[in-house]
């Protein structure tokens, strides 16, 4: 079919039966290859954190329909130039193989909203469809954030939850202490875990906010006030909110801390939120000099929708389309008809069978806390404290071990997770050590100092990536990716020791002890963590 300019679509155009099927093929020969992707949505969306996720899709899919109405006059010419969407097409089916290749869902489903930003080009062309992208990059908000993102930005809301919490109560002269994530109120202890760092409204109220921006009739910095101001204002509501439940706790009793109580406080709060958006945007027209109603500065028109849908069905055949399906059907069926690379099962022991005797040093195991525990998400763990004749202190030794550090799961940074005990963190550097005689000979660790009140101690952690020793978590994930690839593995874990520092005892001292320890006990690890 011609693909000339000038012709012009008809408002209701007939039903284009080959179109149809070509853009039905290009559309199912992507389904193989984001598959991964949209059952690891499924069981995000289940979580408080990502509940609002199903709702995106269908608001995208009213931006849509709002934009081609307003964009794509009834009298339109036939698409042209349909070369950007093949290749964004492409592109998108090469980024979600590889995605499924080394088995991390995040890549897979970014690539699925590439892809569809491309099948807007594909169909649309270029001219139109780079108009209509707008409702494709709202759908960015319905995925879950990469888990070692999650957690940072999780531990990094509770802080500011905390402290931001802790000053409302303050405000009402009542006696409150804060240590890392944990409010004391002397008779009630409120720990600001990671159900109420403010994720589980951030992602709602971000989406809310871009699509009010969207429909928001009034100038570009109009727009950007109200896209900008959800997340500061969605950590500021959730921190009163914590507040508040402290002064209701102190009052009242730690019911108004759980159950229904915490969970009403929480949906007041969202709609407090939204309710602020709506204040703003009556403000912001209040400096105009023409101002409007607030009915008529949202765009809510849901008006010639039906024809809008009903001309989708007009797809016109042309050779950019077919090409785009064609080329999609292979790509997908070389993905579904070659083997992905073999995964390699690793033979170790499992940390219950670690020596309780290492040397002259004797410990007994701990377990964690089933909560802690649970975002660990570890394979399997082991939680030691040893002590030895003549040493003046003992040494904890922590290690986590990974199966795979795909699909979700993965290594939790200490320094990440060491301020949410209270434990400041002085200093943390790259330090050098030795350790002769073993597979370890040089490397390189992570030395941090950390205090809480009067206590002190010295920390000495890395990541073991089968057989590599690092100190940084971003060059921890792009190993997987690497070796997931060219090794099938994707094991590996976190350890760490760690010894308390004694009034008045010098930092050399300790560094020591740890380094006499880990001479003794890190040529018994590889039985556990395989190179």
């Amino acid at each position: 079919m011609s693909l000339a300019t000038g012709q012009p679509l008809a408002a209701n155009p007939p039903v284009n039966r080959a179109g149809l099927l070509w853009f039905t093929l290009m559309v199912l020969a992507g389904l193989p290859v984001f598959w991964l992707g949209f059952t690891a949505l499924a069981e995000a969306w289940i979580t408080p954190e990502y509940s609002h996720g199903p709702l995106i899709p269908l608001i995208s899919l009213y931006l849509f329909l709002r934009e081609m109405r307003r964009e794509t006059p009834a009298e339109a010419a036939l698409p042209v130039d349909r070369r950007p969407g093949i290749v964004v097409v492409l592109l998108a089916l090469t980024l979600g193989i590889f995605g499924n290749l080394v088995k991390i869902p995040d890549v897979v489903t970014y690539a699925f909203i590439l892809w569809l930003a491309g099948v807007v080009l594909t169909t649309m062309g270029w001219a139109r469809g780079r108009l209509h992208q707008l409702p494709v990059f709202h759908l960015v908000f319905m995925l879950p954030l990469p888990q070692f993102l999650y957690w940072k930005l999780t531990i990094f809301l509770q802080l500011i939850s905390s402290e931001l919490g802790v000053w409302f109560i303050r405000l009402a002269d009542i006696p409150v202490f804060l240590e890392g994530n944990v409010i004391d109120l002397g008779i009630y202890k409120l720990q600001v875990a990671e159900a109420c760092s403010g994720l589980r409204y951030l992602f709602p109220i971000l989406s809310f906010s871009y699509l009010f921006a969207i429909l928001y009739r009034g100038p570009l910095w109009h727009k950007l006030v109200l896209l900008l101001m959800a997340a500061p204002l969605t950590v500021f509501m959730n921190s009163f909110r914590i507040g508040m439940i402290g002064v209701l706790v102190n009052s009242y009793g730690i019911g108004h801390a759980e159950g229904f109580l915490h969970f009403f406080e929480g949906w007041v709060i969202f709609g407090a939120c939204v309710g602020i958006l709506f204040l703003t945007a009556i403000a912001l027209q209040r400096l105009t000099r023409d101002p409007k109603p607030l009915a008529d500065t949202i765009d809510l028109d849901t008006t010639g929708f039906g024809p809008q849908i009903r001309r989708m069905g007009g797809i016109v055949p042309a050779g950019g389309l077919i090409l785009a399906a064609v080329l999609s059907t292979a790509v997908a069926a070389a993905f579904v008809l070659v083997p992905a690379p073999p995964r390699v099962e690793v033979a170790r022991e499992g940390f219950i069978l670690f020596p309780r005797t290492v040397g002259a040093w004797s410990g007994a195991p701990s377990t964690l806390d089933p909560d802690v525990a649970r975002v660990l998400a570890a394979s399997d763990y082991i939680d030691i404290t040893y002590a030895a004749p003549g040493e003046a202190q003992p040494v904890n030794f922590f290690s986590a071990f990974y199966i795979k550090q795909t699909e979700g799961t993965g290594i939790h940074s200490p320094e990440v997770c060491l301020p949410v005990g209270g434990w400041e963190v002085f200093s943390i550097d790259p330090t050098p050590v030795s350790v002769p005689g073993t597979v370890y000979g040089d490397f390189t660790l992570n030395r941090a100092v950390i205090q809480k009140g009067l206590s002190k101690q010295l920390v000495y952690y890395w990541f073991e990536q089968r057989g590599t020793r690092m100190t940084n978590d971003f060059a921890v994930k792009a190993s997987v990716l690497r070796d997931s690839l060219t090794r099938g593995r994707t094991d590996g874990a976190m350890v760490r020791f760690v010894t308390p520092i004694a009034d008045g005892e010098p930092e050399a001292d300790a560094d020591a002890r740890l380094q006499r320890f880990m001479a003794v006990l890190l040529p018994k690890l590889p039985r556990f963590i395989p190179e």
